[in-house]
């Protein structure tokens, strides 16, 4: 009989600095077995996600929607993409959950539970659109860094909680508070606890906002763990990894918060236009704020093909930042023209705009549509990529679907 071999113990110990604890009664594995908690987890299962999302990263877990599945006019769970940057947390004792508030600009650091935040202030829903500031990325050229998004790391769910300049206030922050700061149970996928994997925060007048919340709820249920469960922040119309997940401490500033992914080129753009390619210094990039004017046509899905007809009614959404959607074109001849679309006003401020139209092609062919929106500030978006940086970041070009009239 040949001898069974067991693994030795240095590689006992690397499969337990993976697995993040000590592998029990590990002596008895023997060599070349696969421990269960090492192996790929299905993500669609492990997230309840629609088999059609794309996975783009599992190291940390960002996955990605397709055009045609966010048709829904409030975001389901399964079709919402997700962006980490490190660990999801585990073992989230939700019953015991706090958030302490700390910084140089309160008077003194307060801690509340989370049955406290629901039972003392008021509770809001909201419609509130998340976009990655990296949405778009993978049209880049000279590529940029990170996730290579292509339209679909945005969403519009309903959000529940409590607002946060009302806990703020609660808690008694000073004058000169001009910033606050999150933190966050996920961990570094280093391992290392003294590392945060994100730590972003808005200035005071966005934290103060009716409408950034400390959320609780999605949908009208529990977070999902992959979103935040059991309290995020929600600051809508700005970068979504401004809006910190499974949150448990705020600290209120008296000047930018400086954590992890605040300083640097993290979410920031060169404040001065630069050639494809050029090398900017930290200090002549501006942190991203509002996001800009974009729009998605999520009905048809691109490749449609219609036989003995030439009509088509298309939809999608609107959405500006901070701003509202003024008006929404579509174009059959690449832009040399534009009709406009019916154009619904947001179910509240910061929730993206529903639109739609009914498009009569002329003749049998290969066409595309193209949509574009014009914000408030009558900035329309661009027909071609947008200025070129360094991380990929606020890709609004205008959207496109390919249509074959039979």
């Amino acid at each position: 009989m040949q001898r069974r071999k067991f693994l030795k113990k240095g590689s006992l110990l690397t499969l337990a600095t993976a697995l993040g604890t000590e592998i029990v009664f590990g002596k008895n594995i023997r060599e070349g077995y696969q421990l269960l908690g090492l192996q790929d987890p299905d993500p669609f299962k492990l997230f309840q996600k629609d088999p059609q999302m794309v996975v783009l990263n599992d190291k940390p877990w960002n996955m990605e929607a397709q055009a045609h599945l966010l048709d829904d006019r409030v975001t389901p769970n399964r079709f919402m993409f997700i962006r980490n940057n490190g660990k999801i947390p585990a073992n989230i004792d939700a019953a015991n959950w706090k958030i302490t508030f700390d910084g140089e600009s309160l008077e003194t650091k307060k801690t509340y539970s989370l049955k406290e935040l629901k039972s003392k202030f008021k509770q809001y829903t909201y419609q509130l659109t998340l976009e990655c500031g990296g949405n778009g990325r993978s049209e880049f050229n000279p590529p940029a860094k990170g996730n290579q998004w292509t339209v679909g790391a945005v969403s519009c769910a309903t959000w529940t909680g409590v607002r946060l300049k009302d806990v703020l206030e609660d808690a008694g922050y000073k004058k000169d508070a001009v910033y606050i700061g999150y933190h966050a149970a996920d961990t570094h996928l280093s391992g290392d606890p003294s590392k945060e994997p994100i730590s972003r925060g808005v200035p005071m007048a966005k934290a103060l906002q009716d409408e950034t919340l400390l959320a609780f709820k999605m949908n009208g249920g529990d977070i999902p763990l992959a979103h935040g469960y059991p309290l995020r922040l929600i600051a809508g119309g700005w970068p979504a990894s401004a809006s910190g997940k499974w949150l448990n401490g705020i600290s209120i500033r008296n000047k930018i918060h400086d954590g992890t992914k605040m300083t640097g080129s993290a979410y920031r753009v060169p404040c001065e236009a630069v050639a494809p390619g050029e090398k900017v210094k930290d200090e002549d990039m501006c942190i991203i704020e509002s996001m800009p004017v974009k729009s998605l046509i999520t009905y048809p899905k691109s490749g449609a093909v219609l036989k003995n007809k030439n009509s088509l009614t298309i939809r999608g959404h609107a959405w500006a930042g901070e701003l509202q959607v003024k008006t929404m074109e579509y174009s059959i001849d690449f832009g040399s023209s534009w009709q406009t679309c019916r154009l619904e006003v947001p179910k509240n401020r910061l929730a993206w705009q529903h639109f739609s139209a009914t498009i009569s092609f002329p003749k049998k062919g290969y066409y595309e549509v193209w949509a574009r929106a014009t914000d408030s500030n009558n900035l329309k978006q661009p027909m071609i990529l947008p200025g070129w940086n360094p991380k990929g970041y606020l890709n609004n070009a205008c959207h496109r679907i390919a249509v074959k009239v039979s």
